[in-house]
């Protein structure tokens, strides 16, 4: 029976090929994002209901397209809202 030393050098090269690998598979399986969401979809997508939507048109929050009845949202304002309020966590633990 072979024993094998396993050095920390070892294991980085590990991690950074497995992270590779990982961000391969979620990068092939990610469909395309649609460019223009309706009303629905961007509240299932935030999770917000109908009035709140209604709020960020009124208020200016989120921008908007009208086609007939129909309302139009770009993902790239929903992406900007988001990241404009984004908080950064400060973690906390093993300071």
């Amino acid at each position: 029976m072979a024993v094998e030393i396993i050095t920390r050098e070892d294991l980085n090269e590990f991690r950074s090929l497995l992270l590779t690998d990982l961000k391969e598979i979620f990068n092939s399986n990610a469909k395309p994002q649609k460019q223009w969401l309706k009303s629905n979809e961007v509240r299932n997508l935030l999770n917000i209901s109908a009035g709140t939507l209604q709020n960020f048109r009124i208020n200016g929050t989120l921008s908007y397209t009208k086609i007939g009845g129909t309302m139009f949202y770009a993902y790239s304002d929903i992406e900007k809202i988001l990241e404009a309020n984004k908080i950064n966590a400060e973690p906390t633990l093993f300071k």
